[in-house]
């Protein structure tokens, strides 16, 4: 016996004994759907709560260590150390800021 003539079989036995209820097919789409609703809160705490202790959902992938040129950090900090000497020379009143629209 065919899959298909297997289920097509079973619905028309189906639809030939039930009678049409809207109550208690209303009640059935409704519990469907609250069901459904449930298990796709629970499946995203789940899934915050993975990442937000640091876990990976699925596998981890193996990154490699980073790689620090010391040479352009030095480079990077002596950059932000001359802009903040620079703000600090305007907030002490060493430089004046003159407005050119007045």
């Amino acid at each position: 016996m065919n899959i298909n003539n297997s289920i097509r079989a079973f619905s028309n036995r189906i639809r030939s004994s039930a009678h049409i209820d809207p109550v208690r097919d209303w009640l059935i789409l409704l519990t469907i759907s609250i069901l459904a609703f449930v298990s796709i809160v629970v499946w995203n705490v789940w899934a915050f709560d993975t990442v937000a202790r640091g876990g990976v959902i699925g596998t981890a992938v193996p990154t490699p260590e980073p790689v620090f040129n010391s040479s352009s950090l030095d480079a990077i900090h002596s950059v932000f150390s001359k802009r903040a000497t620079e703000e600090a020379k305007y907030v002490t009143g060493v430089y004046r800021y003159v407005d050119p629209s007045q």
